[in-house]
């Protein structure tokens, strides 16, 4: 089914922003953007999502290789003793020594999924074949592989599962521009702008669309 997701904007990168916009998802491609009462007009039978904030291409993750095989991302049920958050450093060791397969396919399962979370499309690979488990993750979860260097330099310390905790602007952070005709993977963030996508502030992530399936919405 076509789906017209809309906002209050869309921000392409590589063409002008659309206030009031829509990006029309048809399978797995974007088939239309602009205006939203254009793009309405044009699908009157599309089904209609409209989200708070804007819309984005759905973003980079740089970080992927260390997110996902030097921290640990605890099960929920671990959350009283490891926290939610990632584990690094001399948790991640500690933690490496008695963790076997299953646990830490868990591990990766669910960095993949707390990635989606925050907008990600995109990953910085390649994933070899000195990890085949993890290379299936990966390729299982749907994210794109790029291999091309990253516009943003990587910041070494703690990886962050924020793509934009690397200091990039959303034209470098991005996985690839909405375009008609492309794939469809989009982020949407409640802020009101784009400024507010930087520095410090709260940028809530509230729907990731992935190849047009809707991977990510926040409760």
């Amino acid at each position: 089914m076509l789906t017209i997701h809309a906002a209050p904007l869309v921000l392409p990168v590589g063409a002008a922003a659309v206030v009031d916009g829509a990006v029309a998802v048809d399978g797995d491609r974007i088939s239309a953007i602009g205006p939203y009462e254009e793009v309405a007009a044009a699908h009157p039978a599309a089904r209609v999502r409209r989200w708070p904030g804007l819309i984005t291409p759905g973003l980079r993750q740089d970080q992927a290789r260390e997110l996902l095989t030097r921290c640990y991302h605890p099960d929920p049920r671990e959350a009283d003793e490891l926290g939610e958050l990632p584990l690094w450093g001399e948790d991640f060791e500690r933690i490496a020594v008695t963790t076997d397969a299953t646990r830490r396919a868990g591990s990766v399962r669910r960095g993949l999924q707390r990635m989606l979370r925050h907008g990600t499309t995109h990953v910085a690979g390649p994933f070899g074949a000195d990890d085949p488990a993890l290379r299936t993750a990966v390729a299982r979860s749907g994210l794109v592989v790029q291999v091309a260097p990253s516009p943003v330099p990587v910041r070494e310390g703690v990886p962050d599962l924020d793509p934009f905790a690397a200091g990039g602007d959303l034209a470098r952070t991005a996985g690839a521009p909405l375009t008609v005709g492309g794939r469809a993977d989009l982020a949407v963030f409640d802020v009101p702008d784009e400024a507010a996508l930087y520095g410090d502030g709260p940028r809530p992530c509230v729907a990731t669309v992935l190849a047009g399936r809707l991977v990510h919405r926040a409760r």
